[in-house]
């Protein structure tokens, strides 16, 4: 079998098993690429409520926060709760928190989802789940570097290496070298 054959079928069947970790890792890619717009593994949503005023001598009794948390209709059991001054209360559970004006019955109710799809995503991405996976998302690397470097030789003639694709190679090594020269020097 000629090289170049050989060659095309491996970048193709190469390219095949990359499909899926690649558009898991550039959809994730860009929704990473841009937390400081907006946090792509959580909705973060906010409410305003009215509650009854709390006497701050009943924050001791376990009827009180249950009562808080049936006025805010808030089902998840509180991890801790937090005094900051004397009228502020603050409680936190799993996925809200609350700031209530104990004077005012004003609350402020943080809540938060997960994106998902998008938070499964960007948890393989950045490697969170380590071990096993790593080792997966290393061959996933040489995989795609197998694929750049036989796509090199997929095409021949002017439209190949030899030609035009000198070109983009060189325009692919110097856009990066540019920005590193931009933010390093």
């Amino acid at each position: 079998m000629k090289w170049r054959k050989l060659n095309n079928i491996l970048h193709r069947d190469i390219g095949y098993l990359c499909v899926g970790l690649t558009v898991i890792y550039a959809i994730s890619g860009v929704a990473v690429n841009h937390t400081h717009d907006w946090n792509p593994n959580l909705k973060i949503s906010h409410r305003e409520e009215q509650i009854d005023p709390v006497a701050p001598e009943d924050l001791a009794k376990e009827e009180t926060i249950a009562k808080i948390l049936d006025e805010l209709k808030i089902a998840e059991p509180v991890k801790t709760t937090f005094r900051p001054d004397r009228e502020t209360l603050q409680l936190f559970m799993e996925n809200s928190n609350v700031s209530l004006n104990i004077e005012t019955g004003k609350a402020r109710v943080e809540t938060q989802t997960s994106r998902y799809g998008l938070h499964e995503m960007n948890y393989l991405h950045l490697n969170r789940p380590k071990g096993l996976w790593t080792w997966f998302a290393d061959l996933y690397a040489v995989a795609l570097l197998l694929v750049t470097i036989t796509g090199i030789f997929v095409r021949k003639g002017r439209k190949g290496f030899s030609g035009r694709g000198k070109w983009f190679i060189g325009a692919g090594l110097i856009i990066p070298i540019v920005f590193l020269l931009i933010y390093f020097y």
